[in-house]
């Protein structure tokens, strides 16, 4: 009897330890990830962008090539460039006032000032979306690479405002024109409607729900005007406010849960509340 109740314990401690390994197999499965969404996660960039970096031979995983599609997780040394990224633990967004003479973007030889190097900030930040060199005014700056992806998608419809100063003056047939969309020959498209007003002088508010490159310069030559500066002002419920130019504010609390939710993301849970 006592030998029988020997084996049967043995035989349910060996049964244990092959669920046990079962179940941790499973588990690291599930901490597993695609490339491009680890890259994101880790706030590198975009997925697609991250996969544009694969392709490019620009990320190494363990010392060989990435390969789209590939499956990693934190125990594996992902490289960029020759730099280690890893799982951020939290995210940040801030709220950014670019100065003229910025250009957007990470890597550029022929620009004088990189957006990434003019704010010293202890975590990897890249932007969600872009101004031009001339342009000023309101970039979120964040390592959620989700948050980008999600504000980069036209279809979201997310608004972002700006105030316009021209060089010809402001007519109600202009403001007509641009309002009801206008036709841009060199995309062939037609523009979105928008909500436009006129301010003091040669100035004009309008709010934007897609993301046209140089959207409103090419609006206002086809509409006969020619654009002097723009200053973008409010990115959804972000607003840029009195912020001096070259300086940054963190985005947190309510603001943040809101800007989460408005950008379409899923998840509004606690990494929005940080």
């Amino acid at each position: 009897m006592e030998k029988l109740e020997k084996g049967y314990t043995r035989r349910k401690s060996q049964e244990q330890k092959q669920m046990e390994k079962e179940t941790g197999s499973k588990k690291a499965d599930k901490e597993t990830m695609r490339l491009n969404r680890f890259l994101a996660s880790c706030g590198v960039c975009s997925r697609r962008e991250a996969d544009k970096l694969i392709l490019r031979g620009e990320v190494t995983v363990n010392g060989v090539p990435g390969e789209t599609g590939q499956s990693v997780s934190d125990r594996d040394i992902v490289l960029v460039n020759g730099d280690r990224v890893s799982a951020k633990r939290e995210t940040v967004v801030l709220a950014y006032h670019k100065p003229a003479g910025v250009t957007c973007s990470e890597r550029d030889a022929h620009a004088e000032k990189l957006i990434t190097d003019m704010i010293d900030y202890p975590v990897r930040l890249t932007y969600a979306g872009r101004l031009d060199k001339d342009s000023t005014g309101l970039i979120l700056m964040t390592n959620d690479g989700d948050l980008i992806e999600a504000m980069m998608k036209g279809s979201h419809r997310h608004e972002k405002e700006y105030i316009v100063t021209v060089k010809q003056e402001i007519t109600p047939e202009f403001l007509e024109s641009m309002a009801q969309g206008v036709y841009l020959k060199d995309l062939h498209i037609k523009t979105r409607k928008c909500r436009i007003r006129k301010l003091e002088g040669k100035m004009f508010s309008v709010v934007l729900t897609q993301g046209v490159n140089r959207q409103i310069k090419r609006m206002c030559k086809a509409c006969g005007n020619t654009v002097s500066s723009i200053k973008r002002v409010r990115i959804m419920n972000i607003e840029l406010g009195d912020l001096p130019e070259n300086a940054w504010r963190e985005i947190q609390g309510e603001e943040k849960r809101k800007l989460y939710e408005l950008s379409g993301q899923k998840r509004t849970d606690e990494r929005a509340d940080r």
